[in-house]
C-alpha cells in the first residue's frame, strides 16, 4: 500500500460526511512520524490559528522542500535505510496542510541569513528551496522576515521556537535544541518569549526586504 495523499482524509470526510473523522485519523498517524519530543506540536499545528517561529539554523519544517528535507533527514541519520527517510519525509511535507487549507492559519516567520546561505543538499536542493520561500512568502496570510548576520545580539540566540495560538487555549511555545523539544505553557514564561520574538520581527528585514534578498541569492546560485 502506498502513502496517503495529504489531501485525501479532507476529501473522504466530504464524501461520507464524517465531521472530520478521516483528517483526525491522519493527522494522529502522522504525528506517530515524529519523535516523541515534538508530538504535542505536530498535534497543536492543525488547529493553530496563528503560528510564530523562528529558526536560525535550517528552514523550518513547515517551509522545507521534499528535497531540502531529505537531504536534512539523510544527513541526520546516515543509518536509515531509504525507506525509512522516505517516510519521515512524506510526514514532514503532510505538515505543511495546515497552510495549504482555505483557512490557514496566520504565520509569520523570522529565518537567520545563515541559514539561507547554508548549502544543504547542493546547489540544486538551494535553489528550489529559495525559490520556496519566495513563494510562501507572497502568500497573503504569511509574513516572512530574514535576520540579517548584521544584526545585533537578541534574546532568541539560544535556539529555535515556535508560538503556537489556538481556539482552544492561550498561546503555547515549542522549543527546540538537537534531538530535544520542550513545550511551555507557564503564562509568564510564555509571555517573555513572546515579547522576545516580538523584538526579533522589529530588527528582522522587512518583507520586501527578505524577499529581496533570497532572490538576489537565487539568481547568484
Amino acid at each position: 500500500m502506498g502513502p496517503i495523499p495529504p489531501g485525501l482524509p479532507a476529501r473522504l470526510d466530504q464524501i461520507f460526511a464524517t465531521d472530520g473523522l478521516f483528517k483526525r485519523l491522519y493527522e494522529e498517524i502522522t504525528a506517530q512520524s515524529f519523535p516523541v519530543h515534538s508530538r504535542r506540536r505536530i498535534e497543536l499545528e492543525p488547529k493553530a490559528v496563528s503560528i510564530s517561529a523562528w529558526s536560525p539554523t535550517v528552514v523550518p519544517g513547515l517551509l522545507q522542500t521534499a528535497s531540502y528535507a531529505r537531504a536534512l533527514l539523510r544527513e541526520g541519520d546516515p543509518r536509515a535505510s531509504d525507506d525509512e527517510v522516505a517516510t519521515l519525509v512524506r510526514a514532514r511535507m503532510a505538515r505543511q496542510e495546515v497552510l495549504k487549507g482555505t483557512s490557514p492559519p496566520d504565520f509569520s516567520v523570522v529565518i537567520c541569513e545563515s541559514v539561507l546561505r547554508r548549502n544543504v543538499g547542493g546547489p540544486d536542493v538551494m535553489r528550489e528551496q529559495l525559490s520556496a520561500l519566495l513563494v510562501h512568502g507572497s502568500r497573503r496570510t504569511t509574513v516572512l522576515q530574514v535576520m540579517p548576520l548584521s544584526a545585533e545580539t537578541h534574546g532568541l540566540m539560544d535556539g529555535s521556537m515556535s508560538v503556537l495560538t489556538t481556539t482552544e487555549g492561550p498561546p503555547v511555545i515549542y522549543t527546540e535544541g538537537i534531538r530535544s523539544g520542550t513545550i511551555i505553557e507557564d503564562p509568564s514564561t510564555v509571555r517573555l518569549l513572546a515579547r522576545s520574538y516580538d523584538v526579533l520581527t522589529a530588527s528582522a528585514l522587512s518583507r520586501d526586504a527578505s524577499a529581496s534578498m533570497i532572490r538576489k541569492l537565487l539568481e547568484a546560485s
